[in-house]
């Protein structure tokens, strides 16, 4: 794909002018902005490259309950749709369209804009990380966007974002956890400090599950973390100790002369242990007493 001849007008001046645009885009606002027009709801489809996927249902059911009620009171931003120009792309807003369906609305309000590709990721990228909901890797997938389809580096999105260069690539590091691990991070299972504890682990599964099973703090997982190779030895209660290969040998000594399955219980260190010897038949209990007795 080629790169927006807007490239060239800098990331930060860019983001500072498409920031005008999303600053007031929250519904219920104290100062709702006049729409350019008003369209069928079913002529708005989404940003197919929009970096939130997750969508939680209560708060869009609320949203939905407030729309019913008074309506959709900021504006969504749109642009025309780049393959069907009757209909509609969102830019920013998908939240609200979503629950204007839930709503049963007819028409939406919307700003019209005329944005490039590049203008509209970002957009979509400020509205998301202004949300304070945003979970962590919805964000860091909005930062690998820019930086893996616009050429844009950490050092750019901190300066036009107002972010720490730490924060972002913090951030980032989490993309390269597991997916499931990334699962129990977007449903809250475990928090950003845990999963950062995991980064780079290559039991970072089993320990996510263990963290989430022991309800484990951040500190307490670090600790978990350190233990290393530790972890793969843990005892599970009533699984049985594995044996030396001295043990092992007299076992199949003597299940050779006897015929019969003989198991030794010997614990390390101690002088004493258990034999026990398992017989199929009464025939072969009787030659068994018979060897032992001399007979």
């Amino acid at each position: 794909m080629a790169r927006s001849t807007k490239k060239s007008r800098g990331l930060g001046r860019g983001l500072s002018a498409l920031m005008a645009d999303v600053a007031q885009d929250e519904q219920g606002s104290d100062a709702p902005r006049r729409p350019d027009l008003m369209v069928p709801v079913e002529q708005v489809q989404p940003n197919p490259d929009q970096p939130r996927r997750t969508f939680d249902d209560a708060p869009l059911q609320e949203l939905a309950k407030s729309i019913a009620e008074k309506g959709v009171i900021q504006p969504l931003i749109v642009r025309a749709a780049p393959n069907d120009p009757d209909r509609y792309e969102i830019v920013a807003g998908e939240r609200r369209w979503r629950a204007a369906q839930i709503a049963k609305l007819h028409e939406i309000p919307v700003l019209l804009r005329d944005y490039d590709d590049t203008e509209v990721l970002e957009v979509a990228i400020i509205e998301n990380i202004q949300r304070a909901e945003l979970n962590a890797v919805d964000e860091a997938a909005g930062y690998r966007q820019l930086m893996d389809r616009f050429g844009h580096t950490q050092e750019q999105l901190a300066t036009a974002l107002g972010k720490s260069r730490s924060h972002i690539a913090n951030l980032m590091r989490l993309l390269s956890l597991p997916e499931e691990v990334q699962n129990y991070l977007i449903t809250g299972a475990i928090s950003v400090g845990h999963a950062r504890a995991l980064i780079g682990h290559e039991q970072s599964v089993i320990l996510a599950r263990e963290i989430i099973q022991r309800k484990l703090s951040v500190r307490e997982t670090e600790r978990l973390v350190k233990q290393g190779p530790a972890i793969k030895k843990r005892s599970v209660p009533g699984a049985p100790v594995p044996k030396d290969a001295d043990t092992v040998q007299i076992e199949n000594e003597l299940t050779a002369t006897l015929g019969m399955k003989v198991t030794i219980d010997h614990k390390a260190g101690d002088e004493g242990g258990k034999l026990m010897i398992g017989y199929r038949s009464l025939d072969q209990l009787d030659d068994l007493l018979r060897a032992l007795s001399g007979g």
